[in-house]
């Protein structure tokens, strides 16, 4: 299944919601991600394989877990917010959130915009031979980027000895920076995967160094577009968190389903309409760290929205491709594909459907 799980912080969301990814994950053949923080025991005994996010704040990094990880990723920046950092809300930082991260109990917990020990592509290098070192050349490293300028980043990636690339497009959600970032700033995704591509295709290293796109991805559809497009795979995390229950009316607890309405209309919103992550006071036990409220997510009940999440995205896309006289997801090509609009034929650089047009080339 060629749809991964993307880095999301323990602290972000709750130690159930961890455990409940990690436990759909590894019923489906997929891999998680460990996001800013560090890695939670619940997350490591429920994920068959499970990448360690290596981050520029730094937040929890245990050398010992990096060796207990299936992969390393290294951050450089998040689609959402390229060129920023993040920030955890005081009241999301209880004391075992604190503990792990080695910083004050209820304070802000800024996360920086940039690696500390490196400011450039040779220093990239060095950082990767020495996660090579740590985990005696036994795990894959992975670097992620916002994208931004997508062609060269990809190239220094590379170059600096990745084994994947993760190019994270605009359309990738966060709670952890400001609106104008989040509406603004970055590249979109379809843009971010043409680019990416051609990055490879000129180093001569598609197909050697794989390419994992996200940003947005929700549907069956979105897959099957990005592997037409050249992706090996992609990532997903806010369609996770809906899968999860994000937004929904109701939580189960119990087997019984309990209105969450009232708390959404304390916290100002409706169910649907939730964009108070950053509160931690989610109604339905996903993004919080309140004793009580994450109780309202039972990972075995998490778990199973999650793992049927992935499965539709799966059949979804196995269709389309079937549709194309595919008998592999991976033997999509471009030839599969047009599009729908002048601008979306600019960005994939693809003909415009009917036409034999592609704007901006002859």
């Amino acid at each position: 299944m060629p749809i991964t799980i993307a880095g999301m912080s323990f602290g972000s969301l709750s130690a159930n919601v961890k455990e409940a990814i990690g436990l759909a994950a590894t019923e489906v053949g997929t891999s998680t991600t460990t996001g800013d923080g560090g890695m939670t025991p619940e997350e490591r005994l429920s994920s068959k394989t499970l990448i360690y996010q290596c981050l520029p704040s730094r937040y929890g990094f245990n050398p010992d877990d990096v060796r207990k990880a299936d992969a390393i990723e290294i951050v450089i920046g998040q689609g959402a917010k390229p060129g920023g950092g993040g920030m955890l809300l005081g009241q999301k930082i209880n004391p075992r959130v604190a503990e792990m991260r080695t910083l004050p109990e209820g304070v802000d917990q800024r996360s920086a915009c940039r690696h500390p020990d490196w400011t450039g592509p040779d220093d990239l290098t060095i950082k990767i031979q020495e996660l090579r070192e740590l985990t005696d050349w036994e795990k894959p490293v992975y670097v992620k980027v916002g994208a931004s300028r997508t062609f060269n980043d990809v190239k220094l990636a590379v170059h600096a000895g990745a084994d994947v690339v993760v190019v994270d497009g605009m359309q990738g959600g966060t709670a952890a920076t400001q609106t104008v970032f989040i509406e603004h700033v970055g590249i979109p995704t379809l843009a971010a995967v043409r680019q990416a591509v051609d990055a490879l295709e000129d180093m001569n290293m598609k197909d050697q160094v794989q390419l994992i796109v996200s940003g947005g991805i929700r549907t069956g559809a979105d897959v099957a577009k990005a592997i037409a497009m050249g992706a090996d795979a992609v990532s997903i995390g806010q369609g996770i968190l809906v899968a999860l229950g994000c937004n929904s009316h109701t939580y189960i607890q119990d087997g019984e389903h309990h209105s969450a309405a009232e708390d959404y209309a304390d916290l100002g919103t409706a169910p649907g309409y939730c964009h108070h992550c950053h509160t931690g006071k989610c109604p339905v036990g996903v993004t919080t760290q309140d004793p009580i409220l994450e109780k309202r997510l039972e990972p075995e009940i998490g778990a199973r929205r999650v793992k049927n999440y992935l499965k539709t995205l799966n059949m979804e896309m196995t269709t389309i491709a079937r549709a194309c006289g595919k008998q592999n997801v991976h033997h999509l090509e471009r030839e599969d594909l047009v599009a729908l609009t002048v601008e979306a034929a600019a960005m994939a650089r693809l003909p415009l459907a009917g036409t034999q047009w592609i704007p901006g080339w002859p």
